[in-house]
């Protein structure tokens, strides 16, 4: 994070720390859905010879959809109202 101004990599340790909590989210769902055999996700990837590759599929769907949300609130709950409108 060489020439970077403070605040700026102030903000990208505030991003990653958002990143970091969705991804963390999307792990522990993942690990529900496979732990209480949801819709027979264990049973189908255990069975099947690529059967890994299907749950990297939903962690990576997972992980990108609950680390953009997280890092959205985390803007978002920085939004100041300055008076106008």
């Amino acid at each position: 994070m060489a020439g970077l101004l403070p605040h700026e990599k102030h903000f990208l340790r505030f991003l990653g720390g958002h990143l970091a909590l969705g991804v963390t989210a999307a792990a522990a769902l993942t690990g529900l859905l496979l732990y209480f055999d949801l819709f027979s996700l264990w049973t189908l990837a255990s069975t099947q010879r690529e059967g890994w590759l299907g749950i990297v599929m939903i962690f990576a769907g997972l992980a990108i959809t609950f680390g953009s949300a997280a890092m959205g609130i985390g803007i978002m709950s920085r939004a100041r109202y300055d008076g106008e409108g």
